[in-house]
């Protein structure tokens, strides 16, 4: 069921597995969701293990996403000043090596513009600042550190609130919130 106590304008969900997390990404983008409105976070190690490697399928939309900013990962270092640089540099995408992350869309900004490089609590400022409580932040940071894949997105109406509602929980997504 999804949590109501505070209409932050963003839908989110966790997944555990690429497969779910592909059917509710493919979903959005099939009911007129663009690629840059999609909010995908996801640990450095979750993105490995979803999505490299001899046996993993690439060729995905959401797996070439979960991509885009690690050829620039290294760029992006501890001052505020090289993320926001490197966000601008490559787009809505971005690998932060010190917190082991891979972040695209529009989150992806707003970890840069917290200066998420040298922060600890990046990521839960970032989704606090999306307008998601705190507690609920903390349950996905958790869960983006055991390799599961967050998804967010600013649903274009109250229809697609209740659509996903419904997508989300027959693909598996926990911790739906909007």
């Amino acid at each position: 069921m999804v949590d109501r106590t505070d209409k932050a304008g963003m839908m989110t969900a966790m997944f555990r597995d690429r497969e779910s997390a592909e059917r509710a990404y493919d979903e959005l983008r099939a009911r007129g969701y663009d690629k840059d409105e999609i909010n995908v976070v996801m640990s450095e190690e979750g993105r490995k293990r979803h999505f490299s490697g001899e046996d993993k399928d690439d060729t995905t939309e959401l797996g070439n996403k979960s991509l885009e900013g690690t050829g620039a990962g290294s760029a992006i270092g501890g001052t505020l000043g090289a993320i926001i640089g490197a966000v601008a540099a490559i787009g809505t995408s971005v690998a932060i090596p010190g917190l082991g992350l891979v972040v695209a869309g529009p989150l992806a900004a707003g970890l840069a513009g917290a200066g998420a490089g040298g922060l600890t609590g990046g990521l839960i400022g970032a989704l606090i600042g999306a307008g998601i409580p705190e507690e609920r932040a903390k349950v996905y940071e958790t869960g983006v550190k055991e390799g599961n894949i967050v998804l967010g997105f600013k649903p274009h109406n109250p229809e697609d609130v209740r659509y996903f509602e419904t997508h989300f929980q027959s693909n598996r997504g926990e911790h739906i919130y909007y």
